[in-house]
């Protein structure tokens, strides 16, 4: 259990200082409440440097990683819309919007494919952003997601061309999957690396 408030000698009795100390070591027990988590919470951390308490800004340095992580998700999550949504426009706007114009088409297609670049690039600076821990997730879920739309893509694509199956192998069949996995395995490692 942990050290409760000790009172000193002669002191001026104060039972509820007493009952909030019982109740916060209790709660800390039961909770499980370290201090590596809640460094968060605090701007400064204290120590002790020959004999003089010092303020060290850790938790500073660790706001800017967390901002830094922020803006890179950020921007891969704008990226990743609008990349999203120029396929939708140059994949549906060739029906619905200029019908069959093989220059809006095309233009259209080189937008998504340059917006597709920096999605990309933008992925990547995402990654480097990260720490060990968090790249390592991400790695392996790419990997794994790699693998199974490779391995199933392949034999899914097999059998619709030999009419095993009575279905036409669709790209949007393999991308589902692909991001299936790869969102599983991410909520996958997250837990696991609790």
């Amino acid at each position: 259990m942990p050290r409760l408030i000790e009172q000193a000698p002669g002191a001026k009795t104060r039972p509820w200082l007493y009952t909030l100390s019982i109740v916060l070591s209790l709660l800390s027990t039961k909770l499980d409440i370290s201090i590596q988590r809640s460094y968060r919470l605090v701007k400064f951390t204290l120590h002790k440097d020959k004999e003089t308490l010092l303020m060290n800004d850790l938790a500073t340095k660790t706001n800017d990683w967390n901002a830094r992580v922020f803006s890179n998700t950020r921007r891969l999550a704008f990226w990743t819309v609008a990349w999203t949504l120029t396929l939708a426009f140059a994949k549906f706007g060739n029906k619905f919007v200029w019908d069959d114009n093989t220059l809006v088409t095309g233009l259209t297609i080189f937008v998504n494919l340059a917006i597709g670049i920096g999605m990309i690039v933008a992925n990547k600076r995402h990654l480097d952003g990260l720490d060990e821990l968090q790249k390592k997730i991400t790695l392996e879920a790419m990997a794994l997601s790699l693998g199974v739309g490779l391995v199933f893509g392949i034999s899914y694509s097999l059998m619709a061309s030999t009419h095993f199956l009575p279905v036409k192998a669709e790209i949007s069949h393999l991308i589902i999957l692909i991001a299936l996995t790869y969102v599983f395995w991410i909520i996958l490692g997250n837990r696991r690396y609790k």
